[in-house]
């Protein structure tokens, strides 16, 4: 158990790591290219779909943005934003109060936002951490989530024409 401090009047805190260790080891979270939205997005990219990561101009900054589909993928785990599955049901025993609060306001961020792009017309998807175990359903799932609207055909690759005989 390590302690803030000799005087410090702030509770001790249980963790393996004193502070600075615990700080750069926080900072090595990430938030963007994680294992999961790499998965999702070779998945995607494998079934066709061409795509831009976070986007700051839409509500939320999507994980994955189709705009020609006008469709946004967000890759959640399941622990971070409260899936009601067995990793995300688990609640940390240490500082547990701040926890459920933090789990509380990603979820209630996460139906803010979706609102938000609803309005503006956009498709919304969650794929859920838990979701890739099963790569075969979750291929299914992305393929059925791209064939609801076709491809938009406006700016975009032109196949070259056939050279003559």
């Amino acid at each position: 158990m390590v302690k803030n401090g000799p005087d410090s009047l702030d509770p001790p805190t249980t963790d393996v790591y004193p502070p600075a260790k615990r700080s750069a080891v926080m900072a090595k979270v990430k938030g963007r290219d994680t294992g999961p939205e790499l998965v999702v997005r070779r998945l995607l990219w494998r079934l066709g779909a061409r795509y831009r990561l976070n986007r700051k101009d839409l509500p939320g900054k999507p994980d994955i943005v189709l705009a020609g589909r006008r469709l946004v993928v967000f890759v959640h785990g399941c622990f971070w934003h409260g899936h009601d599955c067995a990793r995300g049901a688990r609640t940390p025993k240490a500082n547990r109060d701040y926890w459920l609060g933090k789990v509380a306001r990603n979820r209630a961020r996460d139906i803010e936002t979706r609102a938000r792009l609803e309005a503006a017309g956009w498709r919304v998807e969650t794929v859920w951490e838990c979701e890739l175990k099963d790569r075969e359903a979750l291929e299914k799932r992305l393929g059925a989530m791209l064939g609801t609207l076709p491809p938009s055909r406006g700016k975009g690759f032109r196949t070259p024409p056939r050279p003559g005989p």
